[in-house]
């Protein structure tokens, strides 16, 4: 927004977009090196201990040797996007001015390529960093249909992976997701209304909800991103790139009986089309 060669001098700059003139020169600070590897580890142990809330990571960590508090962790847990899976009360109230939609996948025969997609985000670290990955994951197949990086936890880079998604595969009939401030936000919900898709949200803690995306997020990370330590976000990029083409096409799935997920994807689209 402010443009240092421009020659209307920066202060008045600040003035026109109403804007506190210390925000024009103010330098974000890097976070250090120890700050990201505990970042990471917190990161593994959310991994396998997702009902690990601030106190028992503390106590975790503590157990490694680090000297750290709860609410240390409780920040860094919030700059991740991370949090414990537990039933929570209150679930029904509108949080933010959002929207809260109801759980529509409970006992529902998941059987066919575009009838559920399902959403999430998760983090990524790097050697000096992070970004955050979101992926839409067609529920029947385990197929990832776009995904996108990005440096902030913004709605934007949400709507055009979902853009993207529909553009080259279609709408689905349902759309899951939790229920983070992305996903409740107005300019995500209106994109899926106005595609005549129904919004499913879970948010009760309970794992089983969304299990297949965690399941993508457990595989991305032990036999991708923590393997190397991405230098740049362009480098992250291209890893995750290829790791997903190779969970898509060639990485054999147990659920789907040594399959792949492109493999059943195409294969119940065509037999849907024959039979049409």
């Amino acid at each position: 927004m402010i443009d240092r060669t421009h020659p209307l001098p920066v202060v008045r700059q600040c003035q026109l977009l109403q804007l506190a003139r210390s925000t024009a020169y103010d330098q974000p600070t890097p976070v250090s090196e120890p700050t990201l590897a505990l970042m990471r580890r917190i990161d593994e142990l959310h991994l396998q201990y997702p009902f690990a809330g601030a106190r028992m990571l503390r106590d975790l960590l503590r157990q490694e040797g680090r000297a750290i508090g709860r609410r240390q962790v409780a920040t860094l847990m919030r700059r991740m996007g991370i949090e414990a899976l537990y039933r929570k009360p209150a679930l029904s109230r509108r949080q933010s001015g959002h929207q809260i939609y109801p759980y529509l996948l409970r006992n529902l025969a998941i059987s066919r390529p575009n009838q559920v997609w399902a959403a999430d985000i998760t983090y990524i670290p790097m050697r000096r960093g992070f970004v955050y990955l979101i992926a839409i994951l067609d529920w029947a197949s385990r197929r990832v249909l776009a995904w996108r990086l990005s440096n902030t936890l913004t709605t934007d880079f949400c709507l055009d992976a979902v853009r993207e998604a529909i553009t080259q595969y279609g709408c689905p009939e349902i759309f899951n997701t939790d229920q983070g401030c992305q996903f409740t936000s107005q300019e995500f919900t209106g994109l899926l209304k106005d595609q005549g898709i129904q919004i499913s949200m879970h948010g009760k803690g309970c794992w089983r909800d969304n299990v297949f995306v965690e399941r993508l997020w457990r595989s991305i990370k032990y036999e991708e991103v923590y393997l190397h330590a991405y230098d740049t976000v362009s480098a992250a990029h291209q890893g995750v790139g290829r790791y997903l083409t190779f969970y898509n096409q060639i990485r054999p799935h147990q659920a789907l009986d040594g399959r792949t997920p492109d493999g059943v994807y195409c294969d119940n689209l065509t037999t849907r089309q024959t039979a049409a």
